[in-house]
């Protein structure tokens, strides 16, 4: 029975988290698209044949595949592409989970994407306790969820991610717990890491996933969620990132990044109506340091910002799984996304986007999006940059699935 049980909690890893992390959703039970129901019973139904005491070996994975079609207005000047795979959002990306008897899970997804092999994780979970799972190796950090949760193109219900969110979330090496507890007819969900955290860039940006850290100073990155009723219908979440960016022994070795998001998910079956609902807000902050334009402006001249950078996303879908015909296949998305980057640095911008998609499900995990996408920018950046708006229209053919 331990056993079963293990492999049913390895299920919903790999459902309902798009083959991403360890994710505390097994105690919480929060609620999810119907279509992904069945197949958590059929898993339940292989985990019979196995035994307890063995190791298991288990291949998964996902790829998108895609068609855009664009037409992009900077400053006046006009042009137009198309391309195939969608180079963006193509992905393919086997994952390989080894679980050694009932404590130690080791997952590794390396990707092929942008013509490149990147690895998008590579860590070692041990369940310590029900309410309790302590991961170390380089895994996405729980800053938000759409990331760790949402970012799979066979979950994502449009072609895109939201500008900036996944951006700023980062991929890091270090050590995590999470886990998950009720609270009487409510639920809870934790989880905390300690990483090396990002380093600073030369014009105030910043680069992640270091697997040596640049200062003695470690980030800690925790998020907590709280399902307030009882069918676990809505998530709400709230997470903090904290640590130094600087380098040590330069110019701006005490600089500190402080970071925190906002998110929420809502799904509910209003029969024959099932309605999704997320949302996530992101807030970044960068201490002022002083920067040196030499690289962009050609000459030397020092120049500061205020660093503060905010993203955030709100999307709503439905789909009337109630019904009998093919109508219940079809899913309509719509989604609204702001991007907001420092003013008077080199990479200052106002962003916005809307994008409405129409999805048709093949199975619980293929799926066919036809999305189109407005985006509007206006860039605010300094220090020999040049301003100017750029607006875009683009259509999406993609196709998904989760193996």
């Amino acid at each position: 029975m331990k056993s079963i049980a293990f492999i049913k909690k390895l299920c919903l890893i790999i459902i309902l988290l798009g083959v991403s992390k360890v994710q505390s959703l097994a105690q919480t039970g929060t609620t999810v698209d119907s279509a992904l129901l069945d197949r958590i019973t059929a898993l339940e139904e292989q985990a019979n044949y196995h035994k307890s005491g063995e190791d298991h070996f288990m291949m998964v994975g996902l790829t998108t595949f895609g068609f855009v079609n664009s037409k992009t207005t900077n400053s006046g000047v006009t042009t137009k592409a198309n391309s195939f795979p969608d180079a963006d959002n193509y992905e393919f990306s086997p994952m390989f989970l080894w679980r050694h008897e009932n404590k130690f899970l080791m997952e590794f997804e390396p990707s092929f994407n942008n013509n490149g092999l990147s690895v998008n994780w590579a860590d070692v979970s041990y369940f310590a306790a029900p309410n309790l799972i302590i991961r170390a190796g380089y895994f996405v950090l729980p800053f938000g969820t759409y990331a760790k949760r949402e970012a799979a193109g066979w979950i994502d219900k449009l072609a895109t991610d939201p500008m900036g969110i996944a951006d700023m979330t980062p991929t890091d090496y270090g050590v995590e717990v999470e886990g998950g507890l009720p609270l009487g007819s409510m639920k809870m969900n934790y989880d905390v890491a300690l990483t090396n955290g990002a380093q600073l860039n030369g014009d105030g940006t910043l680069t992640t996933g270091n697997i040596t850290d640049n200062n003695m100073n470690k980030t800690v990155t925790a998020r907590l969620g709280i399902l307030p009723f009882s069918n676990s219908s809505l998530e709400l979440g709230v997470s903090g990132m904290f640590g130094k960016v600087g380098n040590t022994g330069t110019a701006v070795s005490n600089a500190m990044g402080n970071s925190y998001a906002f998110d929420l998910n809502y799904v509910n079956n209003f029969s024959p109506i099932l309605l999704n609902i997320k949302a996530q807000y992101n807030i970044q902050d960068i201490t002022n340091e002083t920067y040196d334009s030499s690289s962009v402006a050609g000459t030397q001249q020092l120049y500061t910002f205020n660093n503060h950078t905010t993203a955030g996303f709100a999307q709503c879908s439905i789909r009337p799984t109630g019904l009998s015909n093919f109508l219940k296949d079809v899913e309509v998305a719509g989604r609204y996304t702001s991007y907001n980057t420092p003013s008077n640095s080199t990479f200052g911008a106002n962003q916005h986007t809307v994008t409405l998609g129409l999805d048709y499900w093949l199975s619980w995990r293929t799926v066919a999006k036809f999305s189109y996408e407005i985006y509007n920018g206006n860039s605010t950046a300094g220090v020999g940059q040049n301003s100017g708006t750029t607006s875009s229209n683009t259509m999406f053919l993609q196709f998904s699935i989760q193996l």
